[in-house]
């Protein structure tokens, strides 16, 4: 893949197949295209809410604070106005900040909207730069492709590849998938997007200690945003000539695959279209982990039956998932949001009490009330077989969770089960109405009346939406 060298070896076969389909694919599906308008609402719609939450605003602006760059990417919601690497990093900071953007779940989990930080950032910062040139900008048309691509990519690596088997984080997929379609965006060949996606591979990922006990901390809700901003980078440096490393993932003994997958071959589980975008899953009702999105809905129908007997509890029963075990069954103390908003006892317990889950429930004033621990202790978790089978199946892909509460006088309540959440594909009708609820409310939080109607009428009409250059649908944004 260097120019000049001899006996380079052929590139693996996965990075040419990304390469291949970031930039040739031309995407025909009118789903995909209309759940990621859906998905862009969401996704700025969870950045907005962040912005209200002080711990994830200190990560925000220019590296050195004062600098402003001419032309450059902004950042919804803010003033901002950056080089697209560090805009990546605000934008994704912001979109993963309170854990209710979307949500992939496979053999490795993540959130592929956390690349739209790497998109928009791109995207406004090339749109500015044609105008100034005179020459058309991109559109929000071309936004959609490009999160349908990420989507993509991300998603269908995650089906048979887990990460978390080996210890390291799902944002590495994100950082492949934001480095082969941001690469393409920025007008790279497919040797150049080679080139890229190798130095993302090389890269590695970050480990997952801060996404469990004892070290549970914020760098979860900024990781991504991390992951996506150096996919920016390594795609600029690919434009300008950088070398790639062909075998990156092959290579005996130095290559990805021997160092961290015990020599197992990394593979796609089917040809890359738009299957992820078309089936992705979103967090409308609560900002929580997704194992435990229809144990909260559960725990929120036995409300009703609960609230005023809560002292007779003998023992709640949580059945879920085996994923849903291993990632969110937490006992003992949780010292902050971030271990809150993973743990399955913690969010049924607020829903028991409380009759709904809001991010203020994971801060430090909830947390102190005395009933949730008490809660935790009494809940006993066990996992059903075919749950777990059904969160596999692709033809399925459910999240199913059940929720039962036993008093100390020997009656129960009825056992609450829930196969698929809210923001699930086989609920999406349903769905739909709250996430355009969930837009309009983050906006009010954000901006003018006025300003406000503007963007929601913008987005609820997808025709327009699509023509509207990037740089302008980005300029309504800035407050």
């Amino acid at each position: 893949m260097v120019k000049g060298t001899v006996n380079r070896p052929e590139p693996d076969d996965l990075l040419v197949t990304i390469a291949d389909y970031a930039v040739d694919a031309v995407i025909d599906s009118d789903e995909a295209y209309d759940t990621a308008r859906y998905d862009l609402m969401d996704t700025l719609a969870s950045g907005f809410l962040a912005l209200r939450y002080p711990e994830c605003t200190k990560h925000l602006g220019p590296i050195v604070p004062g600098t402003v760059v001419p032309n450059g990417a902004r950042v919804p919601g803010t003033s901002f106005e950056l080089d697209p690497v560090h805009a990546a990093f605000n934008i994704g900071c912001l979109i993963r900040w309170l854990d209710y953007n979307d949500t992939w779940l496979a053999a490795e989990w993540g959130h592929p909207s956390d690349n739209l930080g790497g998109i928009l950032a791109t995207a406004d910062y090339l749109s500015r730069q044609r105008v100034s040139l005179g020459k058309e900008p991109l559109t929000v048309r071309d936004v959609l492709t490009a999160m349908i691509k990420a989507h993509e990519i991300q998603g269908v690596l995650a089906l048979d590849n887990s990460l978390n088997r080996v210890g390291i984080d799902h944002v590495l997929f994100v950082k492949v998938a934001s480095t082969a379609v941001v690469t393409a965006m920025l007008g790279g060949t497919k040797e150049e997007v080679v080139n890229a996606l190798s130095n993302a591979w090389i890269d590695n990922a970050s480990l997952r200690t801060y996404r469990h006990f004892p070290n549970t901390g914020s760098r979860k809700s900024w990781a991504a945003g991390d992951a996506t901003s150096r996919a920016v980078r390594l795609a600029l440096m690919a434009v300008k000539g950088e070398m790639g490393y062909p075998t990156a993932l092959s290579a005996e003994t130095w290559g990805f695959q021997d160092v961290l997958f015990n020599g197992k071959p990394l593979t796609l589980a089917r040809p890359l279209a738009s299957y992820v975008m078309e089936n992705v899953l979103f967090k409308i009702s609560f900002p929580a982990e997704f194992h435990g999105q229809t144990a909260v809905e559960c725990a929120i129908q036995l409300h009703d039956d609960v609230k005023d007997r809560l002292d007779e509890i003998e023992k709640i029963t949580l059945t879920t998932h085996e994923s849903a075990i291993r990632i969110i069954d937490k006992k003992g103390p949780l010292h902050n949001p971030a271990d809150r908003d993973h743990c399955l006892q913690y969010m049924v317990a607020i829903g028991l009490i409380y009759g709904e889950l809001t991010a203020d429930h994971y801060e430090d004033e909830t947390a102190q009330d005395p009933r949730i621990d008490r809660l935790r202790e009494k809940m006993v978790v066990m996992e059903d077989k075919q749950y777990s089978a059904d969160y596999l199946d692709p033809d399925k892909r459910s999240i199913a969770n059940a929720v039962q509460v036993h008093f100390r006088d020997g009656t129960a309540t009825e056992k609450v089960a829930i196969e698929y959440p809210l923001g699930h594909r086989a609920r999406r009708k349903e769905a739909i109405p709250k996430l355009v609820e969930k837009f309009e409310n983050s906006l009010a939080t954000r901006f003018p009346e006025k300003q406000s109607k503007a963007i929601l009428d913008l987005f609820l009409d997808r025709e327009k939406l699509e023509k509207t250059p990037v740089h302008e649908m980005m300029e309504l944004m800035v407050i």
